[in-house]
């Protein structure tokens, strides 16, 4: 088990912008469409660049073209407006993306920040330069994180911060960002149902979020179920228990059912609830996901286990402690990281993450709530 390196969090870049436009003082009417469809966690690390930037433009008006579920993640950011992009439907294929062009073409935007910039975003820029709208797309950096999860040739080195990389769209469209001064959400108000649901506050609340997309930045749930086993040992903590889909409801309704003070979330809660939840945790235990983005939105302490990824990649969750990370030993497997998605790795490394023992977790649990109480 190591823990994570200091990773560089913000940068100073505030080069000219890309558009020969000078920056504005307050962003006095000017209006951005702002594009990143997918996947949660992506689209969760936009929203405290995006407020950042109204923090420091209080005038400018921002729009987000997004999957219609993601909306809940702006509803308490003010000046920005959610636009559902159905990409599965009304707006497939290059007639749809045609349609949804039209559709926000009328919505009078002044220029474009493209956070995604993926084949549909490629062709709304098309479209988008038939009337001469600025647009700017993020860099992703593909060739440097190729070279950072070589299994040949690997540069290990720390790379720009996917945020740091959404605030330079920015900066190139004339409005450099601060994300050093950058503020979490406030907390959420919580649902009575939702009160209801986990049965007060006379404990601390212990979010934990099992799973990931892809194997290789999953805990082994045999080790989480044993961390699970000796909180709930403890009667300290009501252990609140995220995921989504059936297998995983499955998995975390027997968790349920044999610790007491354990909670199956699952299909019980809105997007909306499930966050205002999320923001009132003394802590959550996640992968390299999307909770773990989620929590770091309100400034929860976030402890984030990671298997074949790595924070070098860029994503680790905003403004948390690095030391907040543990992660698969590279002395014994040296290919880390092997992917940016924990899709890909070689033979011999499907169980890196054992490297990561439960005693060590609950250790860092135990000092992070320490910390708090110490405050």
């Amino acid at each position: 088990m190591e823990i994570a390196p200091e990773i560089p969090i913000t940068s100073t870049e505030t080069s000219k912008n890309s558009i020969g436009k000078p920056a504005f003082s307050d962003g006095e009417g000017i209006h951005i469409l702002v594009i990143r469809l997918s996947a949660m966690g992506d689209v969760a690390m936009t929203v405290p660049v995006i407020s950042a930037l109204l923090k420091q433009y209080p005038n400018v008006k921002v729009t987000v073209l997004t999957r219609a579920f993601f909306s809940p993640l702006f509803s308490e950011v003010k000046n920005v407006t959610v636009y559902e992009a159905d990409v599965k439907s009304k707006h497939k294929g290059i007639f749809g993306l045609w349609k949804l062009y039209k559709e926000l073409k009328c919505l009078n935007t002044d220029m474009v920040a493209d956070l995604h910039n993926v084949l549909r975003s490629n062709i709304l820029r098309q479209y988008f330069r038939l009337g001469s709208i600025p647009f700017v797309q993020m860099d992703k950096g593909r060739a440097e994180k190729k070279a950072l999860t070589s299994l040949s040739h690997k540069v290990f080195e720390p790379l720009k911060t996917t945020h740091q990389r959404y605030a330079d769209v920015f900066g190139k469209l004339g409005m450099p960002i601060d994300l050093e001064n950058a503020s979490p959400l406030p907390k959420r108000a919580i649902a009575p149902s939702t009160m209801e649901l986990v049965k007060g506050k006379e404990r601390k609340w212990l979010g934990i979020a099992p799973f990931a997309a892809f194997d290789g930045k999953m805990y082994p749930l045999d080790l989480m179920e044993k961390v699970v086993h000796i909180l709930n040992e403890t009667g300290g903590y009501k252990i609140l228990l995220f995921g989504g889909g059936e297998r995983e409801k499955i998995i975390l309704d027997k968790w349920d059912s044999i610790y007491e003070n354990s909670i199956n979330l699952v299909g019980k809660l809105t997007f909306k609830e499930e966050l205002a939840l999320i923001s009132q945790l003394n802590l959550m235990l996640a992968m390299d996901s999307g909770n773990a983005h989620l929590a770091a939105l309100f400034g929860v302490p976030t402890l984030t286990l990671w298997g074949v990824t790595h924070p070098y990649a860029g994503f680790y969750p905003f403004k948390q402690d690095p030391q907040n990370a543990l992660l698969a030993d590279r002395e014994q497997f040296p290919l880390i990281p092997t992917s940016v998605y924990g899709n890909k790795y070689p033979p011999g490394y499907e169980n890196v993450m054992r490297t990561i023992v439960p005693e060590d977790v609950l250790s860092k649990i135990e000092e992070i709530i320490n910390g708090q109480l110490s405050r």
